[in-house]
């Protein structure tokens, strides 16, 4: 359920863009971020920092988006937050001895050192190359063949990724013993 919460504003500035343009879809996306966050907050429900962090480069390069009427910033800002979580699980793990992967999967997963170490690199990795691969697609692509890119194709390279993380994580998992 939180995956799909977390997809709202995605969700909201897809359907805002097809039904009224890029102004008004960033407009709804940065209303949806403030909304969700909230919601949260009024539940009193715990906002995490990437939800935070999020709110800050929508409504940054949102507002330069809509300030300069230049839809440019609005597509910097999947970039630069890819790069910021690819940047946090390296700093966290190369500066602070942090594994961001394993305290977010330890208590589902027992794995070895070195397969938790290959995940939070694979996933910096990952990150960094999705951010690359939207500035390609903002730049060499129209804005509508990003818009589908920012739903679907982020999306969709998010569920291979983590299938096949998956598959390699599957092998070092132990058996539960039957009773």
């Amino acid at each position: 359920m939180n995956v799909l919460f977390d997809l709202i504003p995605v969700i909201l500035f897809f359907a805002a863009y097809k039904l009224a343009g890029i102004f008004v879809a960033t407009g709804v996306a940065i209303a949806s971020s403030v909304a969700q966050i909230a919601w949260r907050m009024a539940r009193g429900q715990k906002v995490d920092a990437m939800m935070w962090l999020t709110l800050a480069l929508v409504t940054i390069f949102g507002g330069a988006t809509l300030i300069s009427h230049n839809e440019t910033f609005i597509k910097w800002k999947v970039s630069v937050l890819y790069w910021a979580y690819a940047l946090a699980l390296l700093v966290a793990e190369w500066w602070f001895g942090k594994n961001l992967i394993r305290v977010l999967f330890s208590r589902q997963l027992a794995l070895p050192d070195h397969v938790w170490r290959h995940l939070n690199r694979s996933w910096a990795i990952f990150f960094g190359l999705v951010g690359c691969l939207n500035l390609y697609i903002a730049y060499h692509f129209s804005t509508n063949d990003w818009v589908n890119f920012k739903l679907f194709g982020t999306t969709g390279l998010m569920l291979v990724f983590v299938l096949v993380q998956a598959v390699i994580v599957g092998r070092y998992l132990e058996d539960e013993p039957n009773d």
